[in-house]
């Protein structure tokens, strides 16, 4: 191996290698060579030495990286598990708000219930007022309807006088002057003797108002319907008169009666002005003659839903617009 590095070193240097020298044929070819093999040996000491500095470097390099990879993900994960454990502490709470909420939810479901239920009940309750109301109003309708006409079948030998003049002379002889009437009027109404016999007379209401300039109506009741009724047809053929001013008779009727006839006023009124011959039967009935037929209406609800399927009457009867004009 000596002789191949001196034989390199040779050809380095330009010198010619012979079988001599490359084998120590010569003192000073051994000299050379021995230099040469000292150099290489030394400048191989410091390759030795580089590579095992450029060893340690890389080595020292490996630990520094390692330590500072290590610090690092020891940070890392430090504050990874702080994260978690704060994740953990917020899943933990945010549970148990959900089961605080969950539990209010369960509350409020079961007072929803509670008060559904309640409300049903109140419904149904208030279903059965309802109910026991109308079946009232019915029975109040059915008993004020049997109590009117009751009270008009208690009237029907009474005959009121309207417009009779109020004045002592009068007021107290008033059975005197309901003959008088009879005879300025219909004198052949007058039974056998020229009397009527009358049960009773009198003025209403019994107290007189000072403040109202209109007579009282006077209140005549008979012993004999037959007789107040021809009385009452000569009334309604002709107008009576009591010394030549004009009175009225006609039949004394129960208060709800005489409100519901006076609801027809308005429309008697239009139908006797188109000559449909109105008339107001017991007990507020109103009938009209159209077309050749006798009409009959309980209801102005019945009148008005009848007039507004003819032509000739439709748009004629509205009452609304007939009070306004005439207010």
């Amino acid at each position: 191996m000596a002789h191949m590095a001196q034989n390199q070193a040779s050809r380095k240097k330009g010198k010619k290698v012979t079988i001599e020298n490359f084998y120590g044929g010569s003192t000073q070819g051994k000299e050379e060579n021995e230099e040469e093999i000292q150099k290489n040996s030394e400048h191989a000491s410091q390759n030795g030495n580089y590579q095992q500095a450029l060893e340690d470097l890389k080595l020292e390099l490996i630990q520094k990286m390692e330590t500072f990879w290590k610090e690092k993900w020891e940070k890392e994960i430090s504050c990874l598990t702080d994260k978690t454990a704060q994740l953990e502490k917020e899943l933990e709470a945010s549970n148990r708000r959900a089961d605080k909420a969950e539990k209010q939810i369960q509350s409020l479901m079961t007072r929803i219930k509670d008060l559904e239920e309640s409300e049903m009940i109140k419904q149904q309750e208030s279903i059965k007022q309802t109910q026991i109301i109308n079946e009232g109003e019915e029975n109040r309708k059915y008993l004020t309807e049997k109590v009117t006409d009751l009270e008009n079948r208690g009237r029907r030998e009474n005959l009121r006088i309207i417009g009779l003049p109020e004045k002592p002379e009068v007021n107290n002889k008033l059975d005197f002057i309901l003959e008088e009437i009879i005879k300025e009027n219909c004198p052949h109404v007058l039974e056998q003797g020229g009397k009527i016999e009358i049960e009773r007379i009198h003025r209403t209401p019994s107290i007189l108002n000072p403040q109202k300039t209109t007579p009282r109506n006077v209140i005549a009741k008979f012993k004999s319907f037959q007789v107040k009724e021809k009385i009452l047809q000569e009334a309604k053929k002709k107008s009576f008169r009591y010394k030549g001013a004009p009175i009225r008779i006609t039949h004394d009727l129960a208060a709800n009666t005489l409100r519901d006839r006076k609801a027809w006023n308005t429309i008697f009124r239009k139908a006797r002005e188109l000559g449909l011959q109105p008339r107001i039967n017991y007990p507020a009935k109103l009938t009209i003659y159209f077309q050749g037929k006798v009409w009959a209406f309980n209801k102005i609800e019945d009148f008005q839903a009848f007039a507004k399927k003819r032509p000739e009457l439709c748009g004629k009867f509205d009452i609304q617009a007939q009070k306004a004009r005439e207010t």
